[in-house]
C-alpha cells in the first residue's frame, strides 16, 4: 500500500480496543466507544475501513445499535469496508449485518493474527475497487479534463455538452491559457465525429505566406518547391472537426477565402482547378476582441457571423471563485507524480496567495508555477515563497445584507472545496456543518 489506509476501530471495551490498535500495525488506527464519536470519526476522517463491534452502548446486550451504526457508515461512505465483530451466539446478527452491506464478519473471541488478515483483504479489495473508479471516472466524459467549482465554468461545460451533438459553428472567446483547445476538444469528442479526425491550426503560429497552402493544400507545381501533391488542414479533417485556434490573427487575405469555404463547402488546392466538397464542422477560438477588430476594419463581419452560430465565452481563472486552489492541487499532485517528488500539500500561505493572484496568463501560467514549486522546494510544504508569489487582500464591495451573506456563503463554500480538494467530508468539518448540510448547500448554489 502506498499511503496508509484509515482503520476506525469501533469497540466500547478498552482492553480489546489496545489490543486491536496493536495488531494493526502500518493502518492509520482511529478510534470510537460509541454510534456517536463513531460517526463523528467517520464524517471528519472518512476511513477506508471499519471494524464494528455489534454490542455498542447504550444497549450492549443486544446489535441493535450496531447495526443501526453500520446503516450510518454506510449511508456516509458507501465504498467503506466494514468488518463486524460479534459473540459467537450472535451470529445471525452477523449474517444480518453482511445482508446489510458489511464486508465480513469475525466471531469473538479475537485471534488478531486471522482479523488482521480479514482486514487486509479488505484493504485490498478497497483499492482495487478505488483504481476502477479512477479509470472510471478518467473515461467518463470529455469534460472531465476541466477542473471546476466555478458556476461561470460549470454553465460553460453545460452549454458544451449541450451544443456538442449538433452541427452548428462554435466559437470560444477567452484569454490565452483559459483551456479554449480543452474545451474544443470536449466539443469534438461529445459529438457525432467523436471517432474521426480532431485537426487543430494555429492561425497566429504560421506565417501568412504559408497559411494558405497549410489550410487548402496545394497541388504539384503550384509554386517552386512544390514537388508532391499535399492536402490542406480542412481536407485532412473531412468527416470530423476542424479546430481554428487565434482566428482573430487570420490575415485579411485568406479571411474571404475561408468565408467561401464555409459558405460552399468546398476548397480549391492552390494551383488547382478541381473543387473539392468537404464535411467538417469547424470550431473557432480567439482571445480577442472581435467586435473591435470588426470596427477596425481588421476581420469580416460576414465571416464573424458564419463562425459564431454559437459563441461561448470562457472566464479568466481570476473570476472563478474556488478554482485557483482546486487546480492547484490537480498540479501538485499531477507533478509531484512525474517528477518522483514526494506529495508535500501547501502552506496556508501559499493557499492565501494562490487565491489571491490574478493569474494572467491562466491555467497555462500556474501549471508553470506548480511544476517549478514541485521541482525547486524542498521544505515539507509548497510555501508562497516556493510559487514566487505574494498574497493581495480583495478590494470591499457594498452591497445589500441578503447578497453580502448568500454571496459571502457561496465564497466560503466554494474555498473550502477548493482548499480540501473537493473532499466533502473535510470541507463540511472546515465549515463546521454535517456532510447532509454542507450537500444542501451545493444544491443551493448549483455547485454539485
Amino acid at each position: 500500500m502506498g499511503e496508509a489506509l484509515k482503520l476506525l476501530i469501533v469497540e466500547d471495551d478498552q482492553g480489546l480496543q489496545s489490543q486491536l490498535r496493536w495488531c494493526f500495525e502500518g493502518y492509520e488506527v482511529l478510534e470510537a466507544k460509541d454510534r456517536s464519536s463513531a460517526m463523528a470519526q467517520v464524517r471528519r476522517h472518512l476511513p477506508q475501513l471499519v471494524t464494528l463491534d455489534l454490542g455498542l452502548p447504550p444497549d450492549p446486550a443486544n446489535a441493535s445499535e450496531g447495526l443501526a451504526v453500520l446503516e450510518e457508515i454506510l449511508a456516509v461512505s458507501p465504498e467503506t469496508k466494514v468488518v463486524v465483530v460479534t459473540g459467537n451466539d450472535e451470529r445471525r446478527h452477523a449474517l444480518q449485518a453482511v445482508s446489510l452491506g458489511a464486508y465480513d464478519f469475525y466471531i469473538k473471541p479475537v485471534d488478531a493474527d486471522v482479523l488482521r488478515l480479514i482486514v487486509d483483504r479488505a484493504a485490498r479489495l478497497y483499492e482495487l475497487e478505488q483504481e476502477n473508479r479512477q479509470l472510471a471516472q478518467g473515461n467518463d466524459s470529455p469534460l472531465n479534463g476541466v477542473i471546476t467549482m466555478d458556476p461561470g465554468m460549470l454553465k460553460v461545460c453545460r452549454m458544451v455538452e449541450r451544443v456538442a451533438p449538433a452541427d452548428a459553428t462554435v466559437l470560444l472567446l477567452g484569454d490565452s491559457g483559459t483551456g479554449k483547445e480543452v474545451l474544443a476538444r470536449a466539443v469534438h469528442d461529445l459529438s457525432p465525429r467523436a471517432k474521426e479526425r480532431f485537426v487543430a491550426i494555429n492561425c497566429a503560429a504560421i506565417p501568412e505566406n504559408l497559411l494558405e497552402s497549410e489550410l487548402f493544400g496545394y497541388e504539384k507545381g503550384a509554386f517552386t518547391g512544390a514537388t508532391r501533391q499535399t492536402i490542406g488542414k480542412i481536407e485532412h479533417a473531412h468527416k470530423g472537426t476542424l479546430f481554428l485556434d487565434e482566428i482573430g490573427d487570420l490575415p485579411l487575405s485568406l479571411q474571404a477565402k475561408l468565408l467561401r469555404f464555409l459558405q460552399e463547402r468546398t476548397v480549391e488546392r492552390l494551383g488547382g482547378r478541381n473543387v473539392i466538397p468537404v464535411d467538417i464542422r469547424v470550431i473557432g477560438a480567439t482571445n480577442q476582441d472581435l467586435g473591435q477588430l470588426i470596427r477596425t476594419g481588421d476581420f469580416r463581419e460576414d465571416l464573424y457571423y458564419r463562425i459564431s452560430e454559437i459563441s461561448i465565452d470562457i472566464p479568466p481563472l481570476r473570476d472563478r471563485a474556488g478554482d485557483p486552489s482546486l487546480l492547484a492541487h490537480a498540479f501538485l499532485d499531477r507533478f509531484a507524480q512525474e517528477q518522483r517528488k514526494p506529495r508535500r500539500g501547501f502552506s496556508s500561505d501559499a493557499l492565501s496567495a494562490i487565491e489571491h493572484y490574478d493569474w494572467p496568463g491562466n491555467v497555462r501560467e500556474m501549471e508553470n508555477v506548480i511544476r517549478r514549486a514541485v521541482i525547486m522546494a524542498d521544505g515539507q510544504r509548497i510555501t508562497a515563497d516556493d510559487l514566487g508569489l505574494e498574497p493581495r487582500e480583495d478590494p470591499e464591495q457594498l452591497i445589500r445584507l441578503r447578497e453580502a451573506r448568500d454571496a459571502a456563503e457561496q465564497e466560503t463554500i466554494i474555498k473550502a472545496m477548493g482548499r480540501t480538494n473537493g473532499n466533502i467530508a473535510q470541507a463540511a468539518d472546515m465549515l463546521g456543518v454535517t456532510r447532509p448540510t454542507l450537500y444542501s448547500l451545493l444544491d443551493k448554489y448549483g455547485l454539485r
